[in-house]
């Protein structure tokens, strides 16, 4: 009799769960309490893989011998409880798509800067022409890349989440660039529990397997401090001139594996000081993998981030328009507004998520010339740096935003629409904001060129 699997979720993670589990032999059902995409209900019925949605079928899910979990369900839902109560043995699809992977695995966790430095290390690895796949919170689920087809490399962005279900998961290199709080109702609004799932990344590694951390970030930079671990450490610093990856204040130097290089971030695509962390981090994951140093430098060159990060939209009249939608936290704004040097126009507003504006209100009243609010409620940013700010503008359309942000301009000016905020009062979400402002920048360079 084949093993009974329930996969709880229907999305990319649950999908790709059930695929692997399908392809290894096993008894698989697939139930979501919400909806399941048509693509999703598509590829299951093409596997042949029953499955749920808008609800939990008890009768048949806690019958299962193994419960796949995908990393948005947290502990404390009832269906968990249930199936604990059971003895059912639950874990996240990370770990399962491990348990079947041949290849080795370079994991990247933070609160910021994931993505960026997951898809540079993805794209230096190809570069030097690894058999490398890319997966993870940033493209395909890894139990669908695995079940696909086997890689030398995985690259995988992870999330906390994705973190919390693991037991056996070992990546042969492991990415740590940074924890400030961020999802805390998931771990009872304690960071030390934030922190604990973070670290969880490091749980099994050993002497044969490399940590690179950003030792400048006070959190993680204390718990490595105050933490046994195993693996080899290799931090990474902006202003540790002694580590073995630093900024020396004109360029990156690398000593790694008794080899010193350097590499001038103008050689790179990416801008500000967030990215000199990144790609510190990335090109010393890529050097312990084996990739050779000139084919890391020709990678720097032809990198291309994801959008809505300090994604360069279009220069309308002297005037570059920036989108950095993805900075819905006031951390990442501090990063953005260290990557410019020229006059700011800056777009700000939506959800406030408890920020803390004296993280950036020194850079502000250097930097910005004039704000501008985007969102229904802008009284706390209309507060908060009315007397900081000498022109201090609102709207809710992104179409009169970048004519209003034009006339604001001169020409070497910077639009800056980094938000600090959620997006969900105007828009569907932080892409959606990003999307409409592209849109409504390269429309507005049509009319006026």
């Amino acid at each position: 009799m084949k093993k009974r699997i329930v996969i709880l979720g229907g999305g990319e993670s649950g999908v790709g769960a059930a695929i692997l589990a399908k392809a290894k032999g096993f008894d698989v059902f697939v139930s979501d309490q919400g909806s399941i995409k048509e693509r999703y209900k598509t590829e299951l019925r093409s596997e042949l893989i029953p499955y749920e949605e808008g609800h939990h079928s008890l009768d048949f899910i806690l019958n299962a011998q193994l419960i796949i979990k995908s990393p948005g369900i947290p502990d404390k839902a009832e269906i968990i409880h249930s199936a604990k109560s059971k003895g059912i043995e639950i874990i996240d699809e990370l770990e399962f798509a491990f348990q079947y992977l041949k290849g080795k695995v370079i994991a990247i966790t933070g609160t910021n800067g994931k993505t960026t430095t997951t898809l540079l290390t993805y794209h230096l690895l190809k570069n030097v022409g690894f058999n490398v796949a890319l997966a993870g919170n940033v493209g395909e689920s890894l139990a669908r890349k695995v079940a696909k087809e086997n890689h030398d490399w995985y690259v995988v962005e992870i999330s906390s989440y994705q973190l919390d279900g693991t037991v056996t998961f070992h990546p042969e290199i492991g990415i740590l660039l940074n924890i400030t709080p961020d999802h805390l109702d998931r771990y009872n609004y304690k960071m030390e529990n934030y922190v604990k799932s973070k670290f969880r990344l490091i749980q099994n590694m050993t002497a044969k397997n490399s940590f690179i951390y950003y030792a400048d970030d006070s959190v993680t930079g204390a718990e490595v401090s105050k933490r046994k671990i195993a693996a080899n450490k290799i931090p990474v610093s902006l202003k540790d001139k002694s580590t073995p990856a630093h900024y020396d204040g004109g360029q990156m130097v690398f000593d790694l594996s008794s080899q010193h290089f350097t590499i001038a971030q103008a050689d790179t695509t990416l801008k500000g000081p967030h990215n000199l962390i990144n790609t510190l981090s990335a090109v010393t994951a890529v050097f312990f993998a084996g990739a050779d140093l000139g084919s890391i430098r020709s990678g720097l060159k032809t990198f291309k981030n994801a959008p809505h990060r300090l994604e360069s939209v279009a220069s309308i009249k002297g005037v570059e328009f920036v989108n950095d939608s993805k900075a819905t936290n006031v951390d990442s704004v501090v990063y953005a507004l260290g990557s410019y040097n020229q006059p700011l126009i800056w777009i700000a507003g939506g959800i406030d998520k408890g920020n803390d504006y004296n993280l950036i209100k020194e850079a502000v009243a250097i930097k910005v010339k004039t704000l501008i609010c985007l969102g229904k409620d802008n009284d706390k940013l209309k507060s908060f740096f009315g007397n900081i700010v000498s022109d201090v503008q609102e709207t809710q359309t992104v179409k009169e935003l970048v004519r209003m942000a034009l006339k604001a301009a001169k020409e070497g000016d910077v639009v800056l629409l980094s938000p600090a905020c959620a997006s969900f009062d105007l828009f569907k979400n932080y892409e959606d904001r990003g999307d409409q402002f592209r849109a409504a920048v390269l429309e507005l360079k049509e009319e006026v060129e």
